[in-house]
């Protein structure tokens, strides 16, 4: 009887080897990672989601969204691959927690930063107020509207459901702080047709120490105190009463602050002319509306305008013929800087 012999042949990989194989390979996830991943399982609070991780991923349903999600059939669907925040370390069983939310926020953090760049209006509707003044949400994310920076005449309590137009003032993801004003909007908004030296209708609102705030066409301008007569004022409440009519003229347009500077003082015909004679003053307002606006103009292009007691230097066409181009020069002087 012939013994057959049977032989191993050596393949020289061991159970050692391939397990040593398998963590030289393995993908070590760290939490801050964004990696793809399929969902392959529902869950009633969350889903389970295949990662390439020995274990199967986990993103709990707050997790799912910037915005409240009330089931996860709202986001995710089986079978569905898409991107991944890993939030925390494995846990004992090995498995990793997910979140899409965080990338939606700092997603939305990029884009607000961006719109803040290009100085960008947004619109937004109020979905609570407290002491301080407004929320809503900008990209998903929490924003602030200070009391002093909404403009309207309601009540705050009654914007809640309320579309706004706003201009951002603040853009902080460190201290999470997303600030932003309505009246810097309505002011750009209004200021686009509006421009130094022009006339405008408006009625008081509100009457400080330190001047009064005129309403023209829904945004609040200032008319300081300094600003309402040449003559000495001690308070506006002698001048003006809330709901007066005024023609003021815009001295001032800051759409960076959102402020409008406003004044009757350059309108008065005589100093003094808003306290003794209010009417006069608006019946000659286009005037000297039209003087201020030279004066403006001749400052700009550095010249310096004819006065009372240079006038009478200037030629008159009553003397003879029309001055000429150079007599007309000797009116206006180019000042050197």
């Amino acid at each position: 009887m012939v013994t057959q012999k049977t032989t191993t042949k050596d393949i020289g990989f061991t159970h050692e080897d391939f397990a040593a194989l398998l963590d030289k390979y393995d993908y070590h996830f760290s939490p801050g990672d964004i990696v793809p991943g399929t969902v392959f399982s529902m869950e009633p609070r969350g889903a389970l989601i295949d990662i390439g991780a020995k274990t199967a991923a986990y993103i709990p349903i707050q997790e799912m969204s910037i915005n409240r999600v009330d089931d996860p059939d709202e986001v995710l669907q089986s079978n569905e691959t898409r991107e991944f925040f890993i939030l925390t370390d494995e846990n004992e069983d090995g498995q990793l927690t997910l979140s899409i939310r965080r990338i939606e926020y700092m997603r939305a953090w990029e884009r607000v930063r961006q719109l803040q760049a290009e100085d960008a209006t947004v619109r937004s509707n109020v979905f609570a107020t407290n002491r301080g003044g407004a929320l809503v949400r900008i990209e998903g994310l929490r924003g602030f509207i200070p009391g002093s920076h909404i403009s309207t005449r309601e009540a705050k309590e009654d914007l809640v459901g309320e579309e706004l137009p706003l201009k951002f003032l603040e853009v902080d993801e460190e201290r999470n702080r997303l600030v932003l004003s309505h009246r810097r909007a309505l002011v750009e908004r209004k200021m686009n047709g509006l421009e130094v030296g022009q006339v405008v209708i408006g009625s008081v609102r509100g009457i400080k120490p330190y001047g009064a705030f005129i309403d023209i066409g829904g945004v609040s301008g200032l008319l300081h105190i300094s600003e309402i007569s040449h003559d000495h004022i001690d308070t506006p409440h002698s001048v003006f009463g809330v709901n007066d009519e005024l023609k003021v003229m815009i001295i001032d347009l800051d759409a960076e602050r959102g402020r409008i500077s406003l004044s009757t003082k350059q309108l008065e015909p005589e100093a003094g002319d808003m306290l003794k004679n209010r009417d006069l003053v608006f019946e000659k307002a286009e005037e000297m509306a039209e003087k201020y606006r030279q004066k403006l103009l001749a400052e700009a292009q550095g010249i310096e305008l004819p006065t009372e007691e240079n006038l009478e230097d200037i030629p008159s066409a009553s003397d003879g013929d029309e001055p000429q181009q150079e007599e007309l020069a000797t009116a206006a002087t180019i000042t050197e800087e």
